[in-house]
């Protein structure tokens, strides 16, 4: 299909949906977000080390499942990872020592970063 079919298609199932805007875009993009998960793209960074800066620009945006995917392929990590990483960050401290993470140094680095862009736990 030619860009313009895409576009022709995508349109015209918008206006026979009978649904709401919202609801049309937001099954839209679990589609794309399904679709990149199950092909998969270069994962060249995957178990390598994070950098504050890296972290800085994940937990900037919101956890959500498009931006999960964003990030993924961005920094070439897998989607689990960036998931892991807004898990981390929302996880309060007495919860993170009971799981006996809390002299890991990952989920340290993800807590000092977090705390630096004012995430609550």
């Amino acid at each position: 299909m030619t860009k313009r079919e895409v576009e022709k298609a995508l349109k015209e199932i918008v206006h026979n949906s009978g649904l709401e805007i919202g609801e049309v875009r937001r099954i839209f993009w679990k589609v794309v977000v399904d679709f990149e998960k199950e092909t998969g793209w270069d994962e060249r960074n995957k178990g390598q080390a994070w950098t504050d800066a890296e972290l800085r620009v994940v937990l900037s945006d919101a956890p959500t499942q498009e931006n999960c995917v964003k990030h993924a392929q961005a920094f070439g990590r897998g989607y689990g990872s960036i998931e892991q990483i807004y898990r981390w960050a929302a996880t309060d401290s007495v919860t993170i020592k009971a799981k006996g993470r809390d002299t890991d140094s990952f989920t340290q680095q993800i807590k000092r970063v977090a705390k630096e862009l004012g995430w609550r736990a």
